[in-house]
């Protein structure tokens, strides 16, 4: 209940790609407005009619506003999504995909995760003595049995205290390669127990019938420790057999079990420095470790019938004796520690949030490359390290300015024996200094941490129905690896929307500049709004679409999480570069081509300056061009209209080199290649949807977009080659001086 309050108490924040695309939102509608506005108090100060005034304001706006974008962000996350899904990850909302690549921090639970989830008792400790147990199947290593006494007494407990079963049908298989139901310790367990049981010639269902439960305290994340009470058979008493995290344990323990004899363990006992002393040697090779006691409670307070109540508990927790530790090794995933290291190449730190033990929690981060550094407990917060290992104990003690300090001075952070509280404080601390957290979990207690990460990642085998509602994503294999393959994407995502939105913003510049040459210089219209609404919502839209195809750069995984004050989607270079250096390019191109068909007509630059007053007025119909030819209102508009369609084809053709030099932001087309075959289609597509609409009979009429001739296509081909070849010297030149002018004035 607890931890359902705690979940349910955080609301869901904006994620970094719905902040960003907020952000390019606010810019190109203010852009949008401002010029709008200003060309509609431009057009009555020139005099226009108001409706004229009312078409620049309409035609403005629409050629500022990118249209596709909607659908290029959607279908970039939804094709993300499904490439995801092939590679294990399931992802619940569309928007974490680009969260995963922002990332800068994933803390990361130990069991299941980063380990195999698959536990086998690897040794056992009691009479002062650590000995094997059988770990592989089919070959006898074990080196306890249950004639001592001590071991029969270990055993029992592990077999009572202990809630998992063996699925059926499995009496064929060899005990250690049957399937369990219940946790991963606990099968661990039952595993082991079932095979000293079997010398016996029992079974552990046999020793649990026998032994009828009377109540149970199951585990918490707080107690961390579990109880049961049991009949002993054949005696009017009670057995109360606990198990749990080895120092609560022994804490609730005055006796411990030797050779069968209880003696007495006082606080500065040696059994207590032998205790200690194993727990480190098993715990340092990165095994779990619990310990084990029991009472036989007296049968003149606890008859028989007695009510035992685990809510107001009234039967003694404290007192015990202890018996023993049993150790499981959970060996890491085979591909996590080169996962990890990509992580680290990549700018990410990876923090183990685990509730197991620090000495156990630190060996598996050494084994997996979390922390380099062979730790035993590096606690102090001041200490002169990069590594710190923080039991939960001391993160209590702890207050936010002492845990800032500790994430800000430590690079490598192991925190062990962690509550599901202090999982939050944690996530909540990198988020303060300004980190981009993922975490993963696979337990109820880890909800409350997941629901607040900026992208909570489930578990989808080992994972609670809990944890799964409360992540933006689950790992279908219970992976840590594929978190990876999620972080590329997620940066995929990022760069291809940049290049998307970089090569839609271009076309703005032809599309705004010939309503301002028309009001300024008072020329004919040379493109009308429906043209652009052409480019905008046709022609551009399948290129635009083709980038979120595009393969990531070979930097992709190398470079640093981007900074998200600082690295935005749409940033001051990539306005300058599409708007100030390409997009002059290719207005440049319209008006050429504007200018060429103008003057094969008659009409030669010189004389359209100032002619659209007169080219307007529908009572003249005898208006001369530069070699005396009269014109007539009719024949003017169908030569305005026919320049209107060359200058919406030589936008189409300067666009074909915008897509091209859109595919990168650094690498040259040559070593990135043209293997992106959507794109390769929509520069053919945006060809022939431009012929079709300028030579479909009828259209001159409906959408006044009239046919043009052959080499008329062709003014606007040089200024696409310059294009290209212009951001290639650019993207040489970036490439060759990493952090120079050219990096910090258009790299975006």
């Amino acid at each position: 209940g607890r931890i359902a309050s705690l979940a349910s108490s955080l609301g869901s924040d904006k994620t970094p790609i719905a902040i960003e695309i907020e952000h390019f939102i606010h810019i190109i509608s203010g852009v949008a407005v401002f010029l709008g506005v200003t060309f509609f108090i431009l057009a009555f100060i020139l005099d226009y009619e108001p409706l004229e005034a009312v078409v620049f304001l309409i035609g403005i706006i629409v050629a500022n506003v990118p249209e596709g974008l909607l659908a290029t962000v959607t279908v970039c996350l939804t094709l993300t999504a499904k490439r995801m899904a092939k590679k294990n990850c399931l992802v619940k909302n569309l928007e974490a995909v680009e969260t995963l690549g922002s990332t800068s921090t994933i803390c990361s639970d130990k069991t299941g995760t980063l380990t195999q989830n698959r536990m086998t008792v690897a040794h056992v400790w009691y009479d002062m003595q650590i000995l094997k147990g059988d770990t592989v199947p089919g070959k006898r290593d074990r080196e306890f049995n249950l004639n001592d006494p001590t071991c029969n007494a270990l055993i029992k407990i592990a077999t009572l205290c202990n809630k998992a079963v063996f699925l059926s049908g499995q009496s064929d298989k060899h005990v250690l390669s049957r399937d369990c139901q219940g946790d991963a310790s606990e099968s661990a367990l039952l595993k082991a127990v079932e095979i000293c049981w079997a010398d016996e010639g029992t079974t552990t269902l046999d020793v649990r019938q026998k032994h009828k439960k009377v109540i149970e305290i199951p585990f918490n994340s707080t107690n961390k420790y579990q109880v049961s009470v049991h009949i002993i058979p054949d005696e009017d008493q009670h057995l109360l057999v606990m198990k749990g995290a080895p120092e609560r344990i022994l804490d609730r323990c005055s006796s411990i079990l030797i050779d069968g004899e209880v003696k007495d363990m006082p606080e500065k006992s040696e059994y207590r420095d032998k205790f200690n002393a194993a727990y480190m040697q098993l715990g340092g090779m990165g095994e779990r470790v619990l310990g084990f006691c029991h009472s036989t409670l007296d049968k003149e307070k606890f008859p028989i019938g007695f009510a035992f109540d685990n809510e107001e508990v009234n039967f003694p927790l404290e007192d015990l004796t202890f018996v023993g530790l049993m150790a499981m090794i959970d060996p890491p995933r085979a591909n996590v520690p080169e996962a990890v290291s990509k992580c680290k190449s990549a700018g990410i730190k990876v923090i183990m949030v685990t509730g197991d033990h620090p000495i156990t929690a630190a060996a598996i981060a050494k084994n997996v490359g979390i922390i380099t550094e062979d730790v035993a407990m590096k606690m102090e917060v001041g200490e002169e390290t990069e590594t710190a290992v923080v039991n939960g104990a001391t993160l209590k003690d702890m207050t936010k300015e002492d845990l800032d300090k500790l994430l800000k001075e430590h690079e490598e952070i192991v925190f062990a024996r962690t509550s599901p509280q202090q999982k939050l404080i944690i996530v909540e601390a990198f988020q303060r200094a300004g980190q981009i957290v993922a975490v993963t979990g696979d337990g109820v207690n880890d909800s409350p941490a997941l629901k607040k990460a900026d992208i909570g990642i489930a578990m989808g085998i080992a994972g609670s129905d809990v944890s799964k509602e409360a992540a933006d994503m689950i790992l279908l294999d219970d992976n840590f690896a594929s978190i990876v393959t999620g972080v590329e994407e997620g940066r995929l995502i990022f760069d291809n929307l940049k290049k998307s939105i970089a090569y839609t913003l271009t076309s703005n510049i032809p599309e705004i500049s010939p309503f301002l040459f028309f009001i300024v210089l008072s020329i004919p219209l040379p493109l009308g709004t429906v043209c652009i609404l052409f480019i905008d919502l046709g022609t551009d839209l399948w290129p635009a679409i083709s980038l979120a195809y595009e393969k990531p750069e070979s930097d992709i995984m190398t470079r640093l999480p981007r900074d998200p004050f600082k690295d935005r989607l749409v940033n001051e270079r990539l306005i300058s570069l599409s708007y100030g250096q390409i997009g002059m390019i290719q207005a440049t191109a319209g008006f050429f081509t504007y200018f060429v068909i103008m003057a094969e007509n008659g009409f030669r630059p010189s004389l359209l300056i100032g002619l659209r007053k007169y080219w307007d007025d529908r009572s003249i119909d005898t208006l001369e061009d530069s070699y005396g030819q009269q014109w007539s209102y009719s024949d003017r508009k169908v030569l305005e209209y026919t320049c209107h369609s060359a200058f919406f084809v030589s936008i189409v053709i300067v666009q074909w080199a915008d897509v091209i030099i859109c595919k990168t932001r650094k690498l040259s087309v040559f070593q990135q290649g043209m293997n992106n075959w959507v794109l390769n289609t929509g520069i053919l597509f945006e060809t022939a949807l431009a012929a079709f609409l300028c030579y479909t009979p009828g259209l001159d009429k409906a959408l006044r977009v009239y046919p043009l001739r052959f080499w008329w296509w062709l003014p606007a081909l040089p200024f696409s080659l310059a294009i290209w070849i212009y951001d290639e010297c650019r993207r040489y030149l970036l490439r060759r001086s990493p952090g120079g002018w050219i990096e910090r004035e258009t790299y975006y």
